[in-house]
């Protein structure tokens, strides 16, 4: 067992960490799998670095893509049948995969507990209030290991010295990408930029 590796003992999910990493290989393919392993890693390094439960940043960081690859008509399905916002139904994937996502855990993995599953919904839209958890699971998977991209040095190095600037340097840049690339903005995505980034600014400049 290597030092990242965290053993449940909270009962924060009916499942020890083996048979989660198994559901897990069974829900993704094997380039998403290891990217969870790594944010997983990366989570419970920030989390040890913010007095934050490792434990739950191990499974937050575990679970964050467990929907990512359902096919569409499965979160159709779930925002009607759990009279999700239907304001949902504009947007795809990117969105619905940690929203909706929150919900196939709690039915398929039994998880329960409203911090690991605030940090899978708001892991790519962030909020403009987020718990040093989903902080850590928000930043873990945009500066995990194998991330190369313009910034992301600056950004890991923001985030071992300021979690929260890490989340105004990250709601910044993809606020700037989605502007760029005439993408649709998810409004939760606006809410996150005008809490984090002008607290922060001076920092992530």
């Amino acid at each position: 067992m290597n030092e990242e590796t965290i053993v449940y003992k909270n009962h924060y999910i009916p499942l020890n960490r083996d048979e989660l990493v198994e559901r897990l290989q069974l829900a993704l393919r094997p380039k998403r799998f290891n990217h969870v392993l790594r944010v997983e890693k990366t989570a419970i390094k920030l989390a040890k670095a913010n007095d934050v439960d490792p434990e739950k940043a191990s499974i937050a960081g575990l679970c964050h893509d467990y929907a990512k690859q359902r096919p569409d008509d499965v979160f159709i399905q779930v925002i009607k049948e759990k009279k999700m916002s239907p304001e949902l139904l504009n947007y795809g994937n990117a969105i619905w995969h940690g929203v909706v996502g929150a919900e196939l855990l709690k039915d398929e993995l039994g998880i329960w507990d409203e911090d690991i599953l605030n940090a899978v919904r708001h892991h790519t839209t962030g909020a403009a209030i987020m718990s040093k958890l989903e902080q850590i699971i928000y930043m873990a998977d945009y500066i995990e290991p194998a991330r190369d991209f313009d910034g992301v040095q600056r950004a890991r190095e923001i985030t071992a010295t300021d979690l929260g600037a890490g989340v105004a340097y990250q709601t910044k840049h993809t606020l700037q990408y989605l502007i760029a690339n005439n993408k649709p903005v998810y409004p939760k995505t606006i809410e996150t930029y005008n809490a984090w980034v002008p607290k922060y600014g001076r920092k992530i400049d």
